[in-house]
């Protein structure tokens, strides 16, 4: 029996980057041999188990054998007689296959090293073609590897269109679809996944909402860039500069899908495009599967966000109605991240990422002094049934119109 540290740690190593986990690979080794050992079995589709003490995930080098469409569609070999060269050769990238002996030699049949200094994602063999998820992955390695200067090798981006030519990523399941992409959402340029796979032609079958904004028009006046992809891509990159959650970064992603829709005869303009959006937004997110939190944030940013840009000239009445919509008392948390969703928006234009935008905290006073206004000061002066709904809301315009003449020029 021996063990191997392989993949990330290995890689990130190697970059200086911090190492988050370690995984390994063990030759010459059975199931009950590891059982014996102490390792705790874990994996369900071939051998994986926990170190007795670190608790880090070790598996058998296994090879594997397509055997169907999609990236369910392998058999699965692991037997004492698979070589760490077996099970290497069946990895994504080279950069992915390297590994490490319990002495810290490396080992790299793939020329993962040399890749790495020249900054390039490459398929380690044919094999990867076999794998739809290997593009979900590529693109998103991307979009980490980014800010150091990575690119994808072309004969790989070559090997990327021909899977999606011949189907593979058709067979992808939502879950899996959806999975890669909130790692890709959660990395410093999340941009780069979209735009990658759009290049090889996967994000028109798996988010053709994402897609049909490229090459739709905007005016120049409000929208430097023009493109629509462009813009919605600088935005989801402002929510990751901004560290933003999840949520704010999905809602980034899906808050002009209804620009896409706009007829050609009133292009750059894009009047109602919020409206026309929302079933888009719940499309997206219904056939992904986001998570309820997300899809409700990118509904609201969707429906909402020019209310926003547009929130020092609403009247204190059109005011508490959107304060209202938004449920921002109860929910001042999801509010706020509100916010930070159409701020995004508004700096995720070329030339204006540091654009003077006091909306946001026009709208954090406006809460603020909404949250001053208490019922039991209403109760306390006499009043009662209906009669206090419809005096604490009267109040509370009030103190909005106070809030409004205090912020005119």
């Amino acid at each position: 029996m021996r063990r191997y540290l392989v993949g990330g740690a290995v890689r990130d190593r190697l970059l200086q980057r911090p190492v988050h986990e370690r995984d390994w690979v063990v030759t010459g080794a059975t199931p009950d041999e590891m059982v014996a050992l102490g390792y705790k079995p874990v994996g369900k589709d071939f051998p994986v188990f926990l170190h007795p003490t670190t608790k880090e995930e070790h598996a058998l080098a296994r090879t594997e054998r397509k055997s169907g469409r999609g990236y369910q569609g392998f058999t699965v070999y692991a037997a004492p007689d698979v070589t760490l060269e077996d099970d290497l050769i069946r990895r994504d990238l080279t950069v992915n296959a390297m590994a490490e002996d319990e002495q810290g030699a490396l080992i790299d049949p793939h020329g993962g090293c040399a890749d790495l200094n020249a900054r390039l994602l490459r398929h380690v063999s044919a094999a990867f073609a076999e794998d739809p998820v290997r593009v979900l992955r590529i693109a998103r390695f991307h979009s980490r590897y980014a800010e150091l200067g990575f690119s994808i090798a072309p004969e790989t981006m070559t090997l990327m269109r021909q899977m999606v030519d011949n189907g593979e990523v058709d067979h992808l399941t939502a879950e899996r679809v959806w999975k890669e992409t909130e790692r890709a959402l959660m990395q410093p340029q999340p941009s780069i996944y979209f735009t990658t796979l759009r290049e090889c032609g996967a994000l028109k079958r798996l988010m053709p909402e994402v897609d049909a904004l490229f090459g739709v028009p905007q005016p120049p006046k409000h929208h430097p860039e023009v493109d629509t992809g462009l813009h919605v891509m600088l935005t989801v990159d402002c929510a990751a500069r901004r560290n933003a959650s999840l949520a704010v970064r999905v809602a980034a992603l899906c808050h002009d899908f209804g620009k896409a829709l706009t007829p050609a005869e009133v292009l750059p303009s894009h009047y109602g495009h919020e409206s026309s959006g929302v079933p888009l937004v719940e499309a997206y997110c219904a056939r992904l599967k986001v998570p309820a939190d997300c899809r409700e944030l990118a509904l609201h940013v969707c429906r909402e966000h020019l209310m926003v840009h547009q929130a020092r000239e609403l009247t204190p009445g059109t005011l508490m109605q959107l304060l209202e919509r938004l449920d921002a008392l109860r929910r001042p948390s999801r509010f706020e991240e509100f916010l930070i969703a159409c701020e995004c928006d508004a700096r995720g234009r070329t030339g204006l990422e540091d654009r003077d935008y006091p909306q946001p905290d026009y709208l954090r006073e406006a809460l603020h002094r909404l949250q001053a206004v208490q019922v039991s000061e209403v109760t306390r002066d006499g009043y009662a049934g209906a009669a206090i709904g419809a005096e604490l809301r009267t109040r509370r315009i009030k103190v909005l119109k106070a809030l409004r003449e205090t912020w005119l020029p």
